[in-house]
């Protein structure tokens, strides 16, 4: 079996993976921006006082989470032009991943959430804090120490469910890999250069976040 790597066959991989890592690395950070405010305001509404807001956000967790990824991507791309939505690729993908990284933060803030002592809600009042100011102040930053690795594992992980958004010819990382592989019929060197491309950036991702973590967090975050 012939697994020799030719130099310039080996560059022009090497570029049209290093496109695909820079668009899956815009797809995570938009992704994370987003998810993570989105899933804060829902983590903070399912604890309204409000027991329908609760409700309403339960249930779009529990659909979310009970469905595969594939499925709902498949249904924003393929499903909503049957109601006259249509997205583009990249903002079909960014919506499923928004979508589906905003269920899995709201348990996990909810959870950091429910972790703050009672007392530090009292205190906040006690000072007369207006409610935003002292969830914003007081609580999200405590809640946020607990939390920050399960956050960092998560973002990880829906980076690399990312390469899901190939089946709908997102030219992120996996799909310029295809593309490679179909025209160069290389499939051990294609695939292999990019595990180390996604190990790679799996790493610097986890590793740069829990710094910025150590560094703008109190508290101790392992």
């Amino acid at each position: 079996m012939d697994i020799g790597i030719q130099s310039d066959v080996f560059v022009e991989a090497l570029s049209a993976i290093g496109r695909g890592a820079s668009t899956t690395l815009m797809l995570i950070a938009v992704t994370a921006v987003a998810g993570l405010v989105l899933s804060t305001l829902a983590a903070a509404a399912k604890r309204s006082v409000h027991s329908w807001v609760g409700a309403g956000v339960t249930a779009y967790v529990e659909v979310i989470r009970n469905t595969p990824f594939l499925v709902q991507l498949f249904f924003i791309f393929f499903g909503l032009p049957a109601l006259g939505i249509r997205l583009d690729p990249i903002y079909a993908a960014l919506l499923a991943m928004i979508m589906n990284m905003t269920a899995y933060t709201t348990e996990i803030i909810g959870a950091g959430l429910d972790a703050v002592p009672a007392g530090q809600h009292d205190a906040a009042k006690a000072l007369g804090l207006k409610p935003y100011i002292a969830f914003g102040k007081v609580i999200l930053p405590q809640a946020l120490v607990v939390i920050y690795p399960a956050l960092v594992s998560q973002i990880v992980i829906m980076m690399l469910e990312s390469a899901v958004v190939s089946q709908i010819a997102v030219r992120e990382l996996t799909h310029e890999a295809d593309l490679w592989q179909a025209r160069t019929f290389r499939a051990f060197e294609t695939y292999f250069v990019v595990a180390l491309v996604y190990l790679g950036m799996s790493f610097a991702l986890r590793r740069g976040m829990l710094l910025f973590g150590r560094r703008f967090l109190s508290g101790s975050i392992s």
